[in-house]
């Protein structure tokens, strides 16, 4: 028995085919994997958070840190509160695509306001500022489930490109 739901990616070939991705709008896609018809990328479920809603230029990833996320300190590692708002922000930029693109991320920088306690739930929001022919920029926010808190806030330039290059 795994702790990963059945729509989890667990090898390469668990990933969805280019021509999955190629054949969806960046929305479509994402509605796809939130929905399960697509298989959604191991980086959640081996970080602990999961995807939570997609709308057009937002969206919304859920997730608990646990031990297997922390520092030598004893906190969580800074490298989850990129993990989780990469994937937003980089996921929010990929709603606003047509079929045929493909974006990457190009940098990204996160601020941590406050530390996230081990085992408190998180939701980390990614929303799209620009999505143009080359480039994406979008922000986000990583904010308590139950208290509400700012923990971190981040921003993000993406490169969108052809599928074929």
């Amino acid at each position: 028995m795994t702790d990963q739901p059945p729509h989890v990616a667990r090898t390469l070939d668990d990933l969805p085919d280019i021509r999955d991705l190629l054949s969806r709008s960046g929305l479509e896609f994402m509605q796809d994997v939130l929905s399960g018809t697509l298989s959604a990328p191991p980086i959640g479920a081996t970080m602990g958070f999961t995807l939570a809603s997609v709308e057009p230029g937002r969206v919304t990833f859920e997730g608990t840190p646990e031990f297997p996320v922390t520092n030598p300190m004893r906190g969580v590692h800074g490298g989850w509160y990129g993990a989780i708002l990469d994937s937003a922000m980089g996921c929010a930029v990929m709603t606003t695509l047509p079929k045929g693109r493909l974006y990457t991320t190009l940098e990204y920088k996160v601020n941590i306001t406050r530390a996230v306690p081990i085992g408190v739930a998180m939701r980390a929001v990614g929303e799209v500022g620009h999505a143009g022919r080359r480039t994406g920029v979008a922000s986000g926010e990583l904010r308590g489930i139950e208290d509400g808190k700012l923990y971190a806030t981040a921003s993000t330039t993406c490169l969108i490109m052809d599928a074929d290059g």
